[in-house]
């Protein structure tokens, strides 16, 4: 729940998803699409051009505010991916994007299938920064946390496997694929270091903490890009997707 903090900071300088992205992700007559763990909706919008229907699930008040004031015409609901409210089989995809590692995988998915029409798709999406680019693996974060997963701050040692989904025993889903997307984002120094104090662990770090380690990422920027109005930032989304069987 920290990200609510700076939820529209988080709205503007988080990237959405690439249009390649979506191409690969969405089954084909997609008419009800539901985004869980939406954030601000970044994805929700994204889906919104594509799809008749969308319902955005939200836990936090304060980031559906900022979706619900971005994204006109969309359903925003409170919920969780162990908990959507929404009928059984209602849904022709279930997305989740950047918010994965924050649910229990043996419930959400449990619940994502229950919600999916037979034959419809569960689709998770990270789209972030591209860390196996030196530059910007090399902005690191000076604290280093135990467990950590695809929303750390920079620099810190992720656990194996970070962008997968890993699939509770006798999960009702089957043609499992996954994909890998590259894209480029024009940002200033300046965003693309605010863009560094939207990950849950700049944000709960103490004023001067988060102070010290926002320094040091412009000093290294500076030094890489001198004088640069903008600098062009290799970003990513990691893509899964699997369809569910059919209930009978």
């Amino acid at each position: 729940m920290s990200f609510g903090a700076i939820a529209d900071d988080y709205d503007r300088l988080r990237p959405g998803p690439p249009a390649a992205a979506l191409d690969w992700l969405l089954p084909e007559h997609c008419e009800v699409a539901v985004d869980v763990g939406a954030g601000t909706g970044l994805l929700t919008r994204a889906l919104a051009g594509r799809v008749p229907r969308v319902v955005a699930v939200e836990p936090d008040q304060r980031m559906r505010a900022v979706l619900q004031a971005r994204s006109p015409g969309v359903e925003a609901v409170a919920g969780l991916g162990e908990a959507i409210p929404l009928p059984d089989a209602s849904a022709d995809a279930v997305f989740v994007s950047s918010a994965w590692h924050w649910m229990d995988p043996e419930r959400a998915v449990s619940e994502i299938a229950r919600v999916l029409r037979d034959g419809g798709r569960f689709a998770v999406i990270w789209t972030s920064r591209d860390r196996e680019v030196g530059w910007l693996r090399d902005l690191r974060w000076p604290r280093e946390p135990a467990v950590t997963g695809p929303d750390s701050p920079p620099g810190t040692q992720r656990r194996p496997r970070t962008h997968a989904v890993t699939l509770p025993e006798g999960a009702p889903l089957r043609d499992i694929r996954t994909e890998s997307i590259r894209f480029t984002l024009a940002m200033s120094v300046t965003s693309l270091i605010d863009l560094l104090g939207t990950y849950s662990g700049v944000i709960t770090a103490s004023p001067q903490e988060r102070a010290a380690a926002l320094a040091h990422a412009r000093a290294a920027l500076e030094q890489r890009f001198p004088g640069a109005s903008e600098v062009e930032v290799p970003m990513r989304s990691w893509c899964w997707r699997a369809d569910r069987i059919p209930r009978h």
